[in-house]
């Protein structure tokens, strides 16, 4: 769409031509049967043809380049090239030309001229060039506006405008999806898994150049996108990672509080932010383009005031033989607590030792390491439950069961043959 402002014939012509990479030629092939009646006809006509392949004419992909023939789609994340061009189609010298070049979005208007600048003058049959680039950062209607002024000889000063409506589409759709892992034994280790799942939703098969994720400062980030043979990792996509269009693929990758805020149990609580997602991509001849998500949060687990949790315990235990574990016991509150551990027995965990213990004052974010010693009565995998624990300041209790799992066996009993 191009709108002049004044109703009359300008000295100048105003020529604005994207800027993108060339596509490969198709035609549209067209055979028959020897017996038909045509006969060969289709065939030589196609030979003939320079536009297709020596020896592979009926094929539909050409080895000749076709220019853009308009604005074409345009995808979030790639830069938007636009040559821009006036000629003095007049026989008049024309002064002071302005040529000024913005981009018109839903919440912005960018100035992308190179210079601002007037040129002092320009000769008949001449013209003035200039190449604007914008990486497209917003999806919806986009408008590029291109003001010309001049002055004629005369000395008077005119005026016009013409406007290029595009769409910006969104290339990829991403989802995320976070799970909470809590390490084996240590609280200070607990570790988050982000997965991706990034599907091309353009007409166009995309090579994916780097999916990464950048994490925030809280974390350190392992990605879990390969696999281990010997001296580097080779790619779970394989070696040619192309994602065909409407097809989608998960990228997993692993985070782990660095220790200095992972020993502080009241930093990570609540919302945290774990980082972004950096996506580069390449289409058709190598037009490249990038995206960045905004900052991705998850709700880390509520832990409550207290957080009890095993630093040691065995794999394997005898039946009715006493063993050991280490556990850890943290204050996540904003309050000093004055804490005492009650052991109470299940129907098969039997605890050793004296409940009602005092474990002293423990400050915020602080913690105690605590051994511990029982037994189980029952065979098979049994769950380690029955500790409590309350603050003598507030008269709270805090239980805690299920704690962890550990398989008991009988040494005594003889294997069948």
């Amino acid at each position: 769409m191009e709108v002049n402002q004044a109703k009359q014939e300008h000295l100048l012509a105003l020529k604005v031509m994207r800027l993108t990479k060339p596509t490969l030629f198709t035609n549209m092939p067209v055979t028959c049967e020897d017996r038909d009646l045509p006969g060969d006809l289709f065939g030589r006509l196609m030979k003939e043809d320079p536009s297709t392949i020596k020896g592979a004419e009926t094929l539909m992909l050409g080895e000749m380049l076709t220019l853009p023939q308009n604005f074409g789609n345009i995808f979030l994340g790639e830069t938007f090239s636009s040559y821009i061009s006036v000629h003095n189609d007049s026989i008049q010298v024309v002064k002071d030309i302005l040529v000024k070049a913005d981009l018109q979005t839903s919440s912005q208007r960018l100035n992308l001229s190179a210079s601002n600048n007037a040129v002092t003058e320009l000769k008949p049959e001449c013209c003035i060039d200039d190449v604007i680039h914008h990486e497209v950062k917003e999806i919806g209607t986009h408008i590029l506006v291109c003001a010309v002024s001049y002055t004629t000889q005369a000395g008077e000063k005119l005026y016009f405008r013409k406007f290029f409506k595009f769409q910006v589409l969104k290339p990829l759709d991403v989802k995320t999806k976070f799970y909470n892992a809590e390490s084996d034994l240590s609280s200070v280790t607990d570790e988050v898994f982000l997965e991706a799942q990034i599907q091309n939703i353009t007409t166009s098969p995309m090579f994916m150049e780097k999916v990464s994720l950048e994490p925030s400062m809280m974390y350190n980030v392992t990605e879990l996108n390969t696999v281990d043979t010997g001296d580097e990792g080779t790619s779970t996509f394989g070696k040619m990672s192309y994602l065909q269009p409407m097809d989608t693929r998960q990228y997993l990758y692993c985070l782990k509080p660095k220790p200095e805020f992972a020993e502080k149990a009241g930093v990570i609580k609540g919302v945290t932010v774990i980082g972004k997602l950096d996506i580069v991509w390449k289409t058709n001849l190598g037009e490249r383009g990038r995206l960045q998500t905004s900052q991705l949060q998850r709700m880390a687990p509520g832990y409550g005031d207290v957080r009890l949790s095993l630093e040691m315990i065995p794999d394997t235990v005898n039946l009715e033989e006493p063993f050991d574990i280490t556990c850890k016991i943290t204050n996540c509150s904003e309050r000093t607590m004055d804490l005492v551990l009650e052991m109470c027995n299940t129907r098969s965990i039997h605890w050793c030792g004296v409940s009602g213990r005092q474990l002293g004052k423990v400050s915020p974010s602080a913690s105690l390491t605590l051994p511990l010693k029982l037994l189980s009565s029952v065979q098979g995998l049994q769950s380690i439950s029955g500790l409590r624990l309350t603050d003598t300041f507030l008269k709270r209790t805090y239980e805690y069961d299920d704690i962890a799992q550990v398989c008991v066996v009988c040494p005594y009993m003889s294997r069948e043959t």
